[in-house]
């Protein structure tokens, strides 16, 4: 196959700059019930399932709060920021609206919920979408990954998944995927049917296609 037969997107760190506004929000929320939150905190965070990443929040700051209540303070404040702006990582809008004009299928495959993601599906073409709150099983499980597939009537196999975390690599491997990790705030393994870019900044569906056929 000298093309993928899809491209699964992951959202945060990938197409868009989230993580530092993810990273702010457990600050304040830590903040506000006397604790401390670092970078380092945030960081082993980063691609992971939200109410997983709550349960593990709590643990740390013990602010008697249930993780769903802090699964729907961190939406909110994530949702509120995405309204008022979407910070692109280079290159990610451009290869989306490329490779849509080229007639191949996309998806997004996000642990963000739907209200988050929504400025960017709106901005973006997209043909399925899949979000953290719809999903029983989140990053690293492959059913994120394994739903969008379905949803375009491919096999996971014939499918570039875009990740720049650990955790969602692990989900796209699970999956079947072959994977192209775009490092941004933590570092990715490397693995079997891997590939590496140091951005996506240049990259054109020609350059993807031949990506593609390394793998």
């Amino acid at each position: 196959m000298t093309s993928p037969a899809a491209v699964l997107w992951d959202l945060d760190g990938t197409i868009v700059d989230t993580e530092p506004l993810w990273m702010a929000a457990e600050t304040a929320l830590a903040a506000r019930h006397g604790a401390t939150w670092t970078e380092e905190d945030g960081l082993a965070l980063v691609g992971s399932d939200l109410l997983e990443a709550a349960h593990r929040i709590e643990a740390h700051i013990g602010s008697g709060l249930h993780p769903e209540q802090i699964v729907d303070h961190l939406v909110n404040e994530l949702g509120e920021a995405m309204r008022r702006d979407q910070p692109w990582r280079p290159g990610a809008p451009e290869l989306v609206r490329a490779l849509a004009a080229a007639g191949v299928p996309q998806a997004l495959v996000t642990m963000s919920y739907r209200s988050i993601a929504a400025p960017v599906v709106e901005a973006l073409p997209f043909d399925a979408v899949v979000t953290g709150d719809e999903v029983s099983r989140g990053k690293p499980h492959p059913e994120p990954y394994l739903a969008a597939a379905r949803m375009l009537g491919v096999d996971p196999a014939d499918c570039l998944a875009v990740e720049d975390s650990a955790t969602g690599a692990a989900s796209a491997d699970a999956a079947g995927c072959v994977v192209l990790v775009v490092p941004h705030m933590v570092t990715v393994p490397d693995g079997p049917r891997r590939l590496v870019r140091t951005s996506l900044a240049g990259l054109d569906v020609s350059m993807l296609r031949e990506l593609w056929a390394t793998a």
